[in-house]
């Protein structure tokens, strides 16, 4: 029988046969052992000054250097780690030392954090016992868990937001005057039914959890929400289907939405009332036909065309500026065919309602089938949510407004501002010329009042003779061509 080798217990921090291991290790290479076993070495006297240090990388050797050299080791710390250092050398001395974990300050001004192992020497030459402090750089560890506090505080942000999400739609869900079951799209059980399907099912909640959907429904009316379930849970879509419930008789409208969750797909059914959604249908019948009949009814040309401009409807107005008979004769056409700048104008607006949705008073001419031309204002707007979208014009007629407007040509000149108003409205021959009248008018005003409305001296400040001048103010109207005109 062979004798168990007998285990010699041995303790920590120990070699068995240092001096034959090790030999006569010089405290050059001694040295160079101590650096290699932590990032940051320190050696420190029983005063608690720093007396040597030593750093296995060269990115922390550029950081540190020598500033900690020959200073106290107190003095090397932020702040909020002073007393751990006092902690550590007084323990230095009654022999038993903790690790610790220390803030050094660069000469940055930023922290350092090192987490230190302590070993101490005995007396040296010319210097008492000596601490042997072996710190590991803890940058990595804080950056990982900073990291993960903040992965943790966002987890925590998005659960709570969430959660009041949850909770909102819960209460929706909850109060809802419409019956509203959540069905499992593919066993066709009731998950979940609100206190409205409740009602309207005559059943209690938990009977109608875990029913296949459609349930109290008369055969015909349970086909034909069936039909309905396959091609939402096919294409996500369909139209709504009238269906007849057992209890009560009572005609509801069944619509179904589908709803992925997870790796789980519903189906939320709504069932309304028949009363209910013909009143909803009703109103919708009322609204438009309301609409139809303002956009008919309506002073201003109204016109519907595609995305290129090709005419689809338009009101009785525009075929009265148009010069067309009907309709008919207006569909498939396209819109540029009687704008002031063909090629031009229908252009400008179609890219402006594709950039920016809208247009506001574009000024140009329509023209009519028989050579009328009429001076127009247009608004538009760009509906891309219908199916197919289109674009809606509405044409003002500005040809009197503008009349009067050309007649102020004869008069007053405008403003600046009035003036450039009037591109595109007016020809610019007409507009310089207006412009004209306005800087002569300005300067005439100006020499007036520098003269305190003496004619003569603004006269001679224009270089205008005395009957020109005079001309000039009655054309402008200015001043008073009485008595004392001869001042």
């Amino acid at each position: 029988m062979t004798a168990k080798k007998l285990v010699r217990a041995r303790k920590s921090g120990q070699f068995d046969s240092p001096k034959r291991s090790l030999g006569d290790l010089d405290a050059s290479l001694a040295g160079e052992v101590l650096a290699c076993t932590s990032d940051l070495t320190l050696i420190v006297d029983d005063k608690g000054v720093i007396r040597d240090l030593a750093f296995a990388t060269d990115e922390l050797a550029q950081l540190v250097g020598d500033a900690w050299l020959g200073q106290p080791w107190v003095d090397t710390v932020s702040d909020d780690t002073r007393p751990k250092v006092v902690s550590i050398l007084g323990e230095a001395v009654q022999g038993v030392i903790r690790g610790r974990q220390l803030n050094q300050r660069l000469a940055t001004g930023e922290d350092l954090p090192v987490q230190y192992t302590f070993a101490r020497l005995p007396g040296v030459a010319r210097g008492g016992a000596r601490l042997l402090a072996f710190g590991r750089d803890q940058r990595p560890t804080a950056a990982l868990q900073q990291r993960l506090v903040e992965a943790q505080l966002s987890v925590e942000r998005d659960y709570a937001r969430f959660r009041q999400a949850e909770l909102r739609y819960r209460h929706l869900f909850q109060v809802a005057a419409e019956a509203v079951l959540v069905v499992d799209a593919s066993t066709g059980k009731v998950v979940e039914a609100n206190p409205a399907a409740v009602a309207l099912f005559e059943m209690a909640a938990d009977k109608l959890i875990g029913l296949v959907f459609p349930f109290g429904m008369a055969p015909r009316s349970a086909r034909a929400v069936q039909t309905l379930m396959a091609a939402v849970r096919r294409s996500g879509r369909a139209e709504p289907v009238p269906a007849e419930l057992v209890a009560g008789r009572t005609e509801v409208r069944v619509s179904a939405t589908l709803v992925h969750q997870d790796a789980t797909s519903l189906l939320l059914v709504r069932l309304t009332r028949g009363a209910e959604g013909n009143e909803t249908a009703q109103h919708g019948k009322a609204d438009a036909s309301m609409l139809l009949q303002l956009a008919q009814s309506s002073p201003d040309s109204l016109v519907v065309t595609d995305l290129d401009g090709r005419v689809l409807s338009a009101n009785a107005e525009f075929l009265s500026l148009t010069q067309m008979a009907n309709e008919d004769l207006l569909r498939g056409q396209s819109l540029d065919r009687w704008l002031g700048r063909s090629g031009v104008d229908l252009g400008v607006l179609v890219s402006n309602l594709r950039q920016g949705g809208s247009v506001k008073l574009f000024a140009t001419t329509l023209r009519g089938e028989f050579g009328s031309t009429t001076e127009v204002e247009i608004s538009a707007v760009m509906v891309a949510t219908a199916d197919p979208p289109f674009l809606g014009f509405t044409i003002r007629d500005v040809g009197r407004r503008l009349t009067s407007e050309g007649e102020g040509l004869k008069g007053l000149p405008r403003s600046v501002n009035q003036l450039t108003e009037l591109v595109g409205r007016v020809p610019l021959k007409e507009i310089v010329g207006e412009t004209t009248d306005l800087i002569e008018k300005l300067c005439i005003e100006a020499a007036l009042e520098l003269t305190r409305d003496n004619r003569a001296s603004a006269a001679e400040i224009l270089g205008l003779s005395r009957q020109s001048l005079y001309v000039k103010l009655r054309r402008y109207g200015l001043g008073d061509l009485g008595a004392g005109a001869d001042r």
